[in-house]
């Protein structure tokens, strides 16, 4: 019979909604069962695409001997840590503080009051690999819990309070100087591997944010080593395994250090992060190479991650079912087929030939399949004569070694990834996981209006991007009560959205603006900067909690200080407030958020801005100079502040050929901090509300015309793309002669 899991909407809870053991949702009905009948409380943290999770499911929890001990000794709570980063976070502190390292699934015992008195990550069924066995560790914390239960609850306690005096934000004085990006810029350099790319040894994770600081900084000094190892790890993350050569996107990391041998699950942030930072790539570089691989993960995204009403799914697991499994498979005991890590994405040599053909060969060398299996290690042996696709060599050595044109070679490697494309898709594929959240959707959003932005033929980004926003905005946006939803899945949204939720949507309609001009975009933007403000600022110590604090079962109210696989909302928050704070202009006296309720800008809540992006870096200033790697997308941001953020307007009808010419200059030069707005005659009175300083430019004798501004003054305007592009490079740095002339 299913458990109480059966009701709830999250994917991770559905998953274990069979197991025999007595699972609840977080909530106060497993909270007044451990009260009543005095157990203590084991709590099951994981996310439906995680691969342990499922390890440790299958091994334990649709055990029915592993489940009756849990169910005669404990009450057991799922939470899907993505529906729940806070309950998440609380006792992911807890777990790291004691046991030195985290990680999903991850187990914690509480007793009924919530607090946490033991924890760790997997465990197996039984004693192995160094690890206590899980039948073991019930059974000796059921007996602590009957015979100790005092000093257990006196620890429980003590670790609270210490993650309490944890929580607080360690700050100085002042706005770090730009001495601090100098020694985050050696932090790096020291942990960069110059052969491979990427910093540290195995297991290497896309940081996204990490580049793209990186890039800022080469924006702001001209130093070519943070330009080098950013577009160094690009290179390699593109060309090993990590990336899926043929239906596009990124799986979550390499477990080696030469990106060969990827973990296969594909995450919705990464590929809306590694977009963004393959589209700064492209822009510095001019190299078509990066503008490709942004625009096949976007490809990816818009066809396997895309709901039809607009919104985006949250990832693809690693597992799923060998298309050919082998004889002696066998169902596991909750009656569902075996499955395996990567299995969607393998390849046997034979195979390959038997559907390419004359292109096998080709296709081979460039992607190093070998007749046996090309995995450089495979401990568990899940890899076993199977060709994990990556690129091998490049086309030149091909053309050398085949003998074909450069032409030809490229031509047969097209019709052998789609071939084979079309090939992998009539296997199971992974568990999709559908639920739309709304912090994960706006870094989504911001990736198709950059690439908007960035890519040649923008338009149909452009309407990704603003499907999605006006999908969020009907689903997952109470006008009412302006309140933003987390989660909506199959037409229930739920979870009212945490500070990373209001500052990631804001991101994304901040790129969108940037995009289309729409100063609905805007306007919404200005509200929900506003609410992050109202239910998340700290007055106290600055930056912005990740909770409001008013759900009392949420034990600690902690403010994220790691730019992890996702930025901390702080991190994005300063970064809309720089963007903000360059197109609503300051004035004396004027009303601000916290005073009044403003819905636009236009109002003074300028003013406001600057006092909070000063006091965000304060209060980060101590982990950004000393520990900059921690904050990568801080550090971003504090780079930006220090470059300044130009205006960019470009008056004129959006379609019309003038305005593209102006346009594509500006897509030609990489200016990460610049601010730019499109006016176009149909937003001039609505955007003249919001953004008056707009007001007075316009198209100058009937053509599309381009204004440079700093701190709301600008230059003589121009018609001429000539004259444009000059002004551009000597905004970046670049000396030119002046044209006057096309």
């Amino acid at each position: 019979m299913p458990n109480r899991l059966a009701a709830e909407q999250s994917p991770y809870l559905l998953q274990h909604k069979d197991n025999p053991v007595d699972w609840y949702p977080w909530g106060q009905a497993a909270f007044e069962r451990s009260r009543r009948e005095d157990k203590p409380i084991f709590l099951s943290i994981g996310y439906s695409t995680c691969h342990w999770c499922h390890v440790m499911e299958h091994e334990s929890f649709e055990d029915p001997e592993i489940a009756a001990v849990l169910n005669e000794h404990f009450v057991s709570i799922k939470v899907d840590r993505e529906e729940r980063p806070d309950v998440d976070r609380v006792y992911m502190a807890f777990v790291q503080v004691t046991t030195g390292s985290g990680g999903w699934p991850m187990s914690v015992w509480l007793t009924p009051s919530l607090e946490p008195f033991y924890g760790g990550t997997y465990f197996p069924p039984t004693s192995r690999w160094g690890r206590p066995g899980f039948v073991e560790v019930l059974e000796e914390i059921a007996r602590v819990w009957r015979t100790e239960r005092e000093k257990v609850v006196q620890s429980g306690q003590a670790i609270l309070e210490r993650l309490r005096s944890l929580g607080g934000t360690t700050g100085a004085d002042t706005v770090p100087g730009a001495e601090a990006l100098d020694a985050a810029l050696h932090e790096f350099a020291a942990a960069f591997d110059a052969r491979r790319g990427g910093f540290g040894a195995a297991p290497k994770f896309p940081r996204p944010s990490e580049l793209l600081f990186l890039l800022r900084e080469h924006c702001r000094t001209h130093v070519t080593e943070p330009r080098d190892m950013a577009l160094a790890t690009l290179r390699a993350m593109a060309l090993g395994g990590m990336r899926d050569h043929l239906g596009g996107g990124f799986h979550r990391y390499s477990v080696d250090a030469d990106w060969r041998v990827p973990h296969f699950e594909k995450m919705l942030y990464d590929q809306a992060q590694l977009a963004l930072a393959y589209l700064e790539a492209a822009q510095l570089t001019g190299e078509r190479f990066f503008a490709e691989v942004a625009a096949d993960t976007l490809g990816y995204v818009r066809r396997d991650l895309s709901d039809p009403d607009g919104g985006f799914y949250s990832a693809e697991d690693a597992d799923s079912v060998p298309p050919d499994p082998p004889a002696a498979s066998h169902s596991r005991p909750s009656g569902q087929p075996h499955k395996s890590e990567g299995a969607f994405y393998l390849w046997g040599d034979e195979e390959i030939g038997r559907a390419l053909g004359s292109d096998a060969d080709v296709f081979r060398l460039r992607y190093g399949v070998l007749p046996d299996g090309n995995a450089p290690f495979d401990p568990q042996g899940e890899f076993t004569h199977r060709n994990l696709l990556y690129a091998a060599r490049p086309i030149e050595e091909i053309v050398r070694m085949t003998g074909q044109s450069a032409e030809a070679v490229a031509a047969a490697l097209e019709r052998a990834r789609a071939l084979l494309l079309s090939v992998r898709s009539t296997r199971p594929r992974p568990h999709l996981d559908d639920k739309i959240l709304t912090a994960w959707n706006g870094l989504m959003i911001a990736a198709f209006a950059r690439a908007a932005r960035v890519l040649e033929e923008g338009a149909p980004y452009l309407a990704d991007a603003t499907r999605a926003a006006a999908f969020v905005r009907a689903r997952l946006w109470r006008g009412a009560d302006e309140t933003l939803l987390r989660r909506f899945r199959q037409g229930d949204a739920a979870v009212e959205g945490y500070a990373e939720d209001y500052a990631c949507l804001v991101f994304g309609l901040l790129e969108l603006f940037q995009a289309d001009g729409d100063p609905a975009w805007l306007e919404w933007s200005l509200t929900l900067q506003r609410r992050l403000d109202d239910l998340f600022w700290d007055p106290v110590d600055g930056g912005w909690y990740s909770t409001t604090g008013t759900d009392a079962s949420v034990l600690l109210r902690l403010k994220e200080e790691y730019d992890g696989a996702e930025p901390a909302a702080s991190s994005v928050a300063v970064m809309n407030l720089l963007v903000l704070s360059r197109l609503v202009e300051a004035t004396p006296n004027a009303p601000t958020p916290n005073s009044q309720r403003v819905g636009v800008g236009g109002l003074g809540v300028g003013s406001s801005y600057h006092e909070k992006i000063a006091r965000t870096f304060s209060a980060f200033g101590v982990r950004a100079s000393t520990r900059g790697r921690t904050v990568p997308m801080m550090l971003a941001a504090l780079s930006t502040y220090y470059t300044g953020l130009p205006q960019i307007v470009i008056a004129g009808e959006r379609e019309a050929a003038d305005t593209r010419a102006l346009a594509a200059v500006v897509r030609r030069h990489y200016l990460p901090t610049a601010v730019v707005v499109p006016l176009v005659a149909a937003h001039r009175q609505a955007l003249a509300r919001l953004l008056p300083w707009t007001a007075a430019l316009a198209p100058r004798g009937g053509k599309a015309t381009a204004y440079l501004c700093r701190d709301f003054a600008c230059q003589a305007p121009t018609t001429s793309p000539g004259d444009l592009d000059a002004q551009l490079r000597e905004l970046g740095g670049e000396p030119v002669a002046r044209a006057s002339t096309d």
